[in-house]
């Protein structure tokens, strides 16, 4: 927590313990169809806004400030032990024991979730510091995880104040938004609940009903936009009037979604600080709570997922590698400038993908193909290559590396198979040199003959 970049971003909401008992099972109790979780092994993080102040420190250089009621008990000394040196913690005085989540999870599934206390805000009026930081704040999360703080006639008269744009993230027990709140986002089940309370019955959840109800909230709640969270749908996005914006969701396999909401309304938060407009939050939203989910979700929340110097990669790169490590899997790479993406990149790539369980492609980025093709290429940006390539089904993740050869982005990665495309049968492949320090293997994939980029080029030149 290094309180640089200008005024702190605020989150006030419930903290919780999230506690997940991770074991083995192979055989289920005698006297009941459950299973017998054995080597139990216990990881504890925040939860709750505890945690979306966490997931927003760790992306931005700002001072994320967490405003929460806090018991006095054993879980919450492990629970500011947790956030000590990573958010700002003011507390809100408190009467009840620390909220306390407990999953049991056999491996990367939940068994059965438990949880105890009930923390009730105690307040005659928002302490000062509280007070003071929603005030001047560059902006607001409200963590709504309804343990009642956000009904605090207190708490709700000082967010009327704040400084900055709000977002809102409700729970289906907690307190309607404050009016003139930027954006809330509902899921969509909390939208259907409460648009049908207001009397906008929508049949089904198609994006027509599920814009009905956006536009029910936004009447009914007073506030600026409503983003309703589809899950693997996406976003749909509404400020109440015309078309609405539909955001889709970067596709993810496997992970954990828990914290998946928290992570989307700390990244639209952090845009909006930032002076980003609601739909370009909404849109940066979306793609930081797929990159969330795919690198472990609230269970990895403190692993640090950085990419190595020169490195650039695609959120998702190490979530698959790790999804088909931890199955046994074969990771299958290639890599090329894919300039222009034509039939042989599409045949050699569909190939490599054949070889195992996973494909990630790596591209020179811009610098690296001008120094590799001439000034006059790349055609298309790294940027966009990668999305043309993230696009066909065959491709589960992409990095983009500024070397001259793809030597580091190989050792990073650490494929079990290079697959290089072309008439390198027999030849001697220089990245050979390099898998072989963990038992990988360089193959060639043959070549669809009459397509390249440069013959490209060259016939749209004459």
């Amino acid at each position: 927590m290094s309180g640089v970049g200008g005024r702190a971003i605020v989150v006030v909401g419930d903290a919780l313990l999230d506690v997940d008992l991770v074991g083995t099972a192979s055989r289920l109790t005698p006297d009941a169809p459950v299973p017998v979780v054995e080597d139990v092994e216990t990881r504890e993080r925040p939860g709750g806004a505890a945690l979306a102040a966490v997931i927003a420190a760790r992306a931005t250089r700002r001072e994320v400030v967490l405003v929460t009621p806090m018991a006095d008990d054993g879980d919450a000394d492990r629970l500011r032990a947790l956030l000590a040196g990573r958010v700002r913690l003011v507390e809100i005085p408190s009467g009840g024991g620390t909220a306390v989540k407990r999953r049991v999870r056999v491996g990367d599934h939940s068994v059965v979730r438990i949880d105890s206390g009930a923390p009730v805000a105690v307040l005659g009026a928002l302490p000062a510091e509280a007070a003071e930081a929603i005030r001047d704040a560059a902006a607001v999360l409200v963590a709504d995880y309804g343990r009642g703080t956000t009904a605090d006639a207190a708490v709700r008269a000082v967010l009327a104040e704040a400084g900055g744009p709000v977002v809102w993230d409700p729970h289906p027990r907690g307190a309607d938004p404050v009016p003139s709140v930027r954006l809330v986002t509902p899921n969509g089940v909390e939208a259907a609940r409460v648009a049908a309370a207001t009397g906008v019955v929508a049949d089904g959840d198609g994006l027509a009903a599920v814009g009905a109800r956006a536009e029910a909230l936004i009447r009914h709640w007073g506030v600026g936009a409503v983003a309703v969270t589809l899950g693997a749908r996406g976003v749909l996005l509404s400020y109440g009037e015309g078309a609405p914006m539909v955001v889709p969701a970067v596709p993810v396999t496997g992970g954990d979604p828990c914290g998946a909401g928290d992570s989307f309304a700390a990244a639209a938060v952090l845009a909006l600080a930032d002076g980003a407009v609601t739909g370009e939050a909404v849109a940066a939203a979306v793609a930081n709570a797929s990159a969330f989910v795919a690198r472990g979700g609230a269970s990895a929340w403190d692993l640090d997922t950085a990419a190595g110097p020169n490195v650039v990669a695609e959120p998702g790169v190490d979530g698959v590698l790790a999804r088909v490590r931890a199955a046994g899997g074969t990771v299958v790479a290639t890599g090329g400038c894919f300039d222009l993406l034509h039939p042989g990149h599409v045949a050699t790539l569909r190939a490599a993908r054949g070889l195992g369980d996973c494909l990630v492609v790596c591209i020179n980025s811009d610098d690296s193909v001008r120094r590799l093709k001439g000034p006059s290429r790349p055609l298309v940006t790294a940027a966009d290559r990668a999305r043309v390539l993230e696009a066909l089904e065959f491709v589960d993740a992409v990095v983009v590396f500024g070397e001259d050869t793809p030597a580091e982005v190989i050792e990073r990665l650490r494929p079990d198979v290079w697959a290089k495309g072309g008439d390198y049968a027999g030849a001697h492949l220089p990245e050979a040199a390099v898998l072989r320090r963990w038992g990988g293997q360089a193959v060639v994939l043959p070549y669809l003959d009459g397509h390249s980029t440069t013959a490209l080029v060259q016939r749209s030149r004459v």
